[in-house]
């Protein structure tokens, strides 16, 4: 039984549909599971079972009536980041100033996974305020650090911390995730699963906790590309009440892999204290290869996106969030150094927001210009394993290799893979970087690596 909690969404859903497990069932199982080795992770943040097992019962008459199932995924139940608003059930968004909060309504994006038959097993545990005042450590959340299944020492990665740790350690077969700065790949890279960083815009964010309006996206994150092609089938789309999704091109997943010899532009990485990581990271090229496709190095341009990025990110956290400040409700927050950025944030100043926005919109064309031979570009996700739970985040060298900061910036999708492990053992990761709206590349290429790889079936010693 205890092979089927590391099945992969794709897989369960084949056996919802052909009857081999019902929707009910595997729903109980993963609700026990979850229930019991959600709080040894610190991921779980809510359970959900009633409503859960109501929408299981309602996939199971969909499945027996015979009925035209709206996913692949029809019956598979999931857990999602609790910065999504849920209908009458608490979404904490990870923070002590909000352990009370509940909502009346549910997020776009789960309200159309639930009329995709997959129920909703429970929230998961987050980065309070999904880290945007800049916290330390990964202790800064109400439900504790996030630990990692591969090594409940180390730190499961923010801000989805819970989505992270829960999909690798089998509690759920999938999860929603959210990245603002690199709140999907980190966690994904660091957990060893798969994670999918969608183009700003194709997904609905109302629901989903503000921090920064331009930069923020959810997406899914799960066992492989091929579930976070039918997850984000699911979830992308035109909404009304999100008015960045009008007007966008919609997203049907392609799972048939329709050609191999895919342009991939390698990025430069600093490898000088990393040599587990060039290693595994040549070893992947060479997968890539082997699977035919064409690599070539690019020259990528060294400009101030972390700064540009950190000052939009202030001004319209700021917007969203001055109250917090002003009544005194940030001094609940557990990290010092999250409270003292955000508070730091209300004093930036609209001539500091606008030239920073300038400046985005100047740096573009050599992005752009650097996407635009290639179908994707390639890089280590993060160029270390994970952290221990005591490292402080401001001691941490950036070395040039992770890439998840200009793409979050731009707006451009990512497919976080896993990649290998590194010395500790602990998982290593490889990011696809691709045009705008052009997820179905991206997911080529992911399923083709990882028809060629194990490393996204390993399981941690749970």
């Amino acid at each position: 039984m205890s092979e089927l909690f590391f099945k992969t969404a794709t897989e369960l859903g084949r056996w919802v549909r052909t009857r081999k497990i019902s929707s009910v069932e595997l729903t109980t199982l993963f609700l026990a599971r979850l229930a019991e080795c959600g709080p040894r992770y610190n991921a779980l943040a809510e359970l959900t079972r009633d409503r859960a097992l109501k929408q299981a019962r309602r996939a199971d008459r969909a499945v027996k009536a015979g009925e035209r199932l709206a996913s692949p995924l029809w019956g598979v139940p999931y857990g999602a980041k609790d910065l999504l608003a849920t209908k009458n059930i608490p979404t904490r968004w990870g923070s002590p100033a909000h352990r009370d909060q509940v909502f009346d309504y549910d997020a776009t994006v789960i309200a159309r996974l639930r009329v995709a038959g997959m129920p909703l097993l429970g929230k998961l545990a987050m980065i309070e305020l999904a880290g945007g005042g800049g916290y330390e450590f990964a202790s800064a959340s109400v439900h504790g650090p996030g630990l990692n299944p591969w090594n409940v020492n180390h730190w499961a990665g923010g801000s989805s911390s819970g989505s992270g740790s829960a999909v690798a350690a089998g509690l759920v077969p999938f999860a929603l995730g959210s990245e603002t700065w690199g709140s999907i790949v980190t966690p994904a890279t660091y957990c060893g699963i798969t994670g999918l960083r969608p183009t700003w815009g194709l997904v609905s964010r109302f629901g989903a906790m503000e921090l920064a309006w331009t930069m923020d996206k959810v997406g899914p994150m799960a066992r492989s590309a091929e579930d976070c092609g039918w997850v984000l089938q699911a979830i992308a789309g035109a909404d009304l009440n999100d008015v960045t999704t009008l007007g966008n091109p919609r997203f049907h997943f392609t799972p048939r892999i329709t050609r191999r010899d895919f342009r991939i532009g390698v990025l430069p990485a600093d490898f000088s204290d990393n040599p587990e990581i060039a290693k595994a990271f040549d070893e992947a090229l060479r997968v890539l290869r082997r699977a035919g496709m064409k690599i070539a190095r690019v020259d990528f341009p060294v400009l101030p996106f972390s700064e540009i990025a950190r000052t939009l990110l202030d001004g319209e956290m700021a917007a969203v969030h001055e109250e917090l400040v002003t009544s005194g409700k940030v001094e609940q927050f557990g990290d010092v150094s999250q409270r003292d950025g955000l508070k730091k944030s209300i004093a930036l100043t609209a001539a500091a927001y606008v030239r920073a926005q300038q400046q985005r919109e100047t740096l573009a064309p050599h992005v752009f210009a650097a996407l635009e031979p290639f179908d994707a570009l390639v890089s280590p996700s993060i160029m270390s394993e994970a952290i221990t739970l005591d490292t402080s985040l401001k001691t941490l060298v950036r070395k040039r290799g992770g890439y998840a900061v200009w793409g979050s910036l731009y707006g451009v999708p990512n497919l976080a893979l896993p990649m290998g492990f590194g010395r500790q053992g602990l998982p290593l990761g490889i990011s696809l970087t691709g045009n705008l709206f052009d997820e179905n590349t991206l997911l080529q290429i992911g399923m083709l690596f990882q028809r060629e790889t194990d490393w996204h079936v390993r399981q941690p010693p749970v």
